[in-house]
């Protein structure tokens, strides 16, 4: 059995995909792994695409379009590898990354999840991990990369700072997140409420509600090509993620979830 299973998920996402199996295959992690491509019913040939170029990839038929938190279950669920590194279509892995960050795991026993440095095609990084969701943390977070977008030095400076060094989080993002198949499985897996955006979170509180550990570290860095494949070059995508958020905040917030209600409601935008 391989010890580490590779799953992506892929809605419309054929030449990104295309390119990030490429770079698996072209710098393959030296620990034993498959890759799977569970395909959320792609109407632009991306199953097709990676059974003709990438037979060694299996792919799964998700049967329409379930969703990034469901597709990634229906992933772990039909592998039994030791570890599972969730990785996001519109990737680029360099050679070793993976290898560094299954090594890195490895040398931490009392983490479940470890999650890598992310930059852009221009190289520069993103916040990819932080505490867990408050009003207050979304807001300042919100400034951040508003002012990071604007190309503000002290919010750039403060990135670079924060993804140079390595840390215990509360969260990472689900765009590259390699766990312990034990502890995704105590957690219960991806919560299935969620369509598209915030699972991640969700599932790191599952794991640290356990007594684990998530980690981000610096030790392996991924290209991230963000916002270019599936549902996020969409108008749905502004309605998942308003749903995700309020779904969230009304299992782990409770108190702040009419609050949050209203002000969607107010905007326009409550799911």
């Amino acid at each position: 059995m391989t010890r580490l299973a590779i799953i992506i998920v892929a809605f419309n996402a054929k030449n990104d995909l295309a390119n990030t199996l490429q770079s698996l295959t072209d710098g393959a992690p030296a620990t034993s792994h498959e890759i799977v491509v569970v395909d959320n019913a792609s109407t632009d040939g991306a199953a097709e695409m990676v059974r003709d170029r990438f037979p060694r990839v299996r792919v799964i038929d998700a049967g329409g379009n379930v969703g990034f938190a469901r597709a990634n279950n229906l992933g772990i669920r039909s592998t039994g590898s030791e570890l599972a590194l969730l990785l996001n279509p519109d990737t680029v892995v360099p050679p070793r990354a993976i290898d560094r960050l299954v090594a890195r795991l490895d040398e931490r026993p009392d983490a479940a999840v470890i999650g890598p440095r992310i930059v852009d095609a221009r190289g520069t990084p993103e916040l990819s991990f932080g505490a867990a969701l408050t009003p207050w943390r979304e807001i300042r977070r919100k400034a951040i990369d508003r002012f990071d977008k604007h190309g503000l030095a002290v919010a750039r400076r403060a990135i670079a700072q924060a993804t140079s060094r390595e840390a215990n989080v509360d969260w990472v993002t689900g765009a590259c997140l390699l766990a312990r198949r034990a502890d995704l499985e105590a957690a219960g897996l991806f919560d299935e409420r969620y369509f598209l955006y915030v699972e991640d979170v969700d599932l790191c509180a599952a794991i640290r509600a356990n007594g684990r550990t998530i980690v981000f570290s610096p030790v392996a860095e991924i290209v991230h090509l963000r916002g270019r494949s599936g549902l996020a070059t969409s108008g749905a995508a502004s309605l998942a993620w308003h749903q995700s958020h309020l779904a969230y905040y009304r299992k782990h917030l409770p108190g702040w979830a009419p609050w949050l209600e209203r002000y969607l409601r107010m905007k326009g935008l409550a799911p």
